[in-house]
């Protein structure tokens, strides 16, 4: 947020200014708007056996983007730059997982059964706080947005306001020295809550006290209203709301 606007919203004000760019994208819709139905017309006199149909769209400007891309980004990045023989994903999106998949080894855990076609992909059915694997076993662990949901009941878990905690120490525990976790949660600078049983929102204090045995690669701050990284102070402080972190460490 602007620094004057942070200031105005004391007051409930906000400052705001005209998006030309948005001007001008209304400007070319409506031009494409008086020439549909010629268009249209056009198509339907195609001479390849195509039938017409009405199907408005009209879709330019900048390339829709959801927060889940900057989380991708940022876990790519650093799965990249280890480029891990092997993968431990637990309760990530799974057009994430399909994307690792493309290209590494991965076994991924979840608390619901699922099947999988892939041959590089081990799926294991679990609880996450009592993970079925050896110490210092994996490259790197990824966790994309699990983490505040564990103990909570929402996927048919059992009830434990300590999940998050114990499956954060599995995750430790199964990463081999110099590997990297790589996960993300939601974040606050109001109170920490439990919205139950929907997620925890952590404060930063929280995950740091987490990490404690961690050494911080990155992290970063996403501001879910801008769908962008922002800085710490800009992360809501509203007890309505909730942004994301998300971050990049390594078991030393």
């Amino acid at each position: 947020m602007h620094p004057l606007n942070r200031l105005l919203s004391l007051f409930g004000l906000q400052l705001s200014k005209i998006n030309k760019h948005v001007t001008q994208i209304d400007e070319k819709e409506k031009e494409f708007r008086q020439r549909y139905d010629e268009y249209y017309k056009l198509a339907e006199g195609n001479k390849r056996g195509f039938k017409t149909t009405r199907a408005y769209r009209y879709q330019i400007g900048q390339h829709p983007s959801k927060t889940q891309d900057l989380e991708f980004e940022f876990a790519a990045h650093h799965i990249h730059q280890m480029n891990p023989l092997n993968i431990l994903d637990i309760g990530s999106y799974r057009h994430f997982i399909l994307g690792l998949l493309s290209h590494y080894n991965v076994t991924t855990l979840d608390i619901r059964e699922r099947r999988s076609n892939l041959g590089n992909e081990n799926i294991v059915t679990c609880d996450a706080k009592a993970l079925e694997f050896a110490d210092n076993f994996f490259d790197s662990v990824v966790s994309l947005e699990a983490l505040p949901h564990f103990g909570l009941c929402r996927y048919g878990d059992q009830f434990d306001l300590d999940a998050d905690l114990k499956a954060f120490n599995e995750m430790i525990r199964v990463l081999k020295p110099g590997g990297y976790l790589i996960f993300s949660t939601a974040i606050t600078r109001a109170n920490p809550t439990i919205a139950f049983n929907a997620r925890r929102n952590y404060s930063h204090a929280m995950i740091k006290e987490m990490c404690g045995r961690l050494e911080c690669i990155e992290e970063k701050f996403i501001n879910l209203r801008d769908r962008s990284f922002c800085l710490y102070d800009d992360i809501t402080d509203d007890p309505n709301f909730l942004d994301y972190y998300i971050g990049c460490r390594e078991k030393t």
